[in-house]
């Protein structure tokens, strides 16, 4: 088992996985650089969905890509060029987000059934319907991105195993303890602002 876990793990797959690993830890401490090792990691990531025919997943990523550029660039700058605060979303970010959910679920799910041979259209349609989501949250700097993330992230991990990623699978679990770390983290900043503030 191990043996043939190593021999179809590809060096793209271990060095995406790598890279993705230090870009959550940072983005758990609120480290505008995290997006440094996430556009690193995405780039080797695109290659390795396109190969398992995770076509959601490999838009996903693309996503992420343009996500990463410009969550760095709001990080930094934002609206007032300064570094944007962590936040909590408005009732109007709480219905854009509810549209990113299910305007791409809709399109992906209509793609992957009429226009490509994948054998999973509805989970890789709602892997990809969250994190697109909640990447654009987290590129916003609100805290609400860690719960979409990991409702991608749970859907995720029997998505990767039956496709034979175990190393990604294994990351996305990762990932889903380092969220729930990241959430708390991030109250946490949120709270202490607020008491700055009184």
């Amino acid at each position: 088992m191990m043996q043939d876990f190593l021999q179809h793990t590809t060096w793209q797959e271990w060095l995406g996985v790598f890279f993705s690993v230090f870009q959550v830890l940072l983005a758990r401490k609120n480290n505008s650089n995290n997006y440094l090792f996430g556009i690193a990691g995405i780039s080797l990531s695109l290659y390795v969905m396109f190969y398992a025919k995770l076509y959601a997943e490999f838009t996903l990523n693309l996503y992420y890509l343009v996500m990463s550029i410009y969550g760095l660039l709001y990080w930094k700058f934002g609206k007032r060029k300064s570094e944007t605060v962590i936040s909590e979303t408005t009732n109007q970010e709480k219905l854009i987000t509810a549209g990113i959910v299910v305007g791409t679920f809709s399109l992906f799910w209509v793609f992957l059934t009429h226009f490509t041979d994948s054998d999973v259209p509805i989970l890789d349609s709602l892997v990809s319907a969250f994190a697109w989501a909640g990447m654009w949250l987290m590129a916003r700097r609100k805290i609400e991105n860690w719960i979409l993330l990991n409702m991608s992230n749970i859907i995720a991990i029997p998505l990767l195993i039956h496709k034979g990623l175990y190393l990604y699978a294994a990351l996305t679990v990762f990932l889903f303890i380092v969220a729930i770390s990241g959430y708390l983290e991030w109250r946490k900043n949120i709270k202490s602002k607020l008491v700055s503030v009184t």
